[in-house]
């Protein structure tokens, strides 16, 4: 049984495997039942790292070949030219590679994540977009590191998977004044919300956005919302709110088979 959503766009580019893994699958407990991926939630590690080894293995890489980042909200983009233990992982937001056999993972929990693969099949990467991430530039240098590495930018397709949606993405005044500070038309992404001078704001849809001004042909994938459906999905803003103290994350993967 396929443990994870597949990307339509993405999924005739061969060598390329790739999925969106949801919650589902895996041998965590509790809050983090069952996929949780995340080595920096409260999770038992020895868990964590054999959900880790069920992605692995469901695409077909080795379980050391799976990589993921210190995610900090950047728009830093590392390229990948070899692997790195995890208490080494690079403090960034994006990863790059056109290395057959590795696995780029991101680790979300509202965040949208976003793969990416040429239509040669060449070069590939995986990006988390949170608003800060996306807004900060992390989409714009994923897809300049990716020609930097020899592809195309006409030629990049972009998938977005499950995130945060705008009915659940509740903000103050001062976040939205953020958005509309750089740019004005950003007033777009937002709509009143119910409490007053709290705005929704359309994370995937700004995501979309930022990707279609790059020229970057992009699909979002799966409308899901993470914070709506505590069955599939982790969702740190649930967590939140119903005062759980922590929360898996998800993991969305992407790599060219050797």
């Amino acid at each position: 049984m396929e443990m994870a959503a597949k990307a339509a766009a993405l999924s005739d580019i061969e060598p390329v495997r790739h999925g969106f893994f949801e919650r589902q699958g895996g041998v965590s407990e509790d809050i983090y039942a069952s996929l949780n991926c995340g080595r920096g939630s409260d999770d038992l590690p020895s868990a964590v790292e054999a959900n880790r080894r069920r992605v692995a293995n469901e695409l077909g890489i080795g379980d050391d070949r799976l990589l993921s980042l210190y995610q900090v909200h950047s728009p830093q983009v590392e390229v990948v030219t070899r692997g790195w233990t995890p208490m080494a992982a690079p403090r960034a937001d994006a990863m790059v590679t056109a290395e057959r056999g590795v696995g780029l993972g991101i680790l979300t929990a509202d965040c949208a994540p976003v793969l990416f693969a040429d239509k040669r099949g060449s070069v590939i990467a995986a990006a988390h977009a949170g608003w800060k991430g996306a807004l900060g530039g992390v989409l714009e240098n994923t897809v300049e590191t990716m020609v930097d590495l020899g592809t195309d930018k006409k030629e990049i397709r972009a998938a977005i998977g499950p995130c945060i949606s705008q009915a659940a993405y509740e903000v103050g005044e001062e976040f939205k004044q953020q958005f509309v500070g750089t740019d004005a038309t950003y007033e777009r992404f937002f709509v009143l919300g119910e409490r007053e001078g709290h705005w929704q704001f359309d994370l995937p849809g700004f995501v979309s956005d930022r990707l279609d001004k790059i020229g970057v042909e992009s699909f979002a994938e799966k409308a899901d919302c993470t914070y709506g459906d505590p069955s599939r999905f982790f969702s740190y803003r649930r967590a939140t709110h119903r005062g759980e103290g922590d929360y898996g994350r998800q993991i969305s993967v992407i790599a060219l088979a050797e």
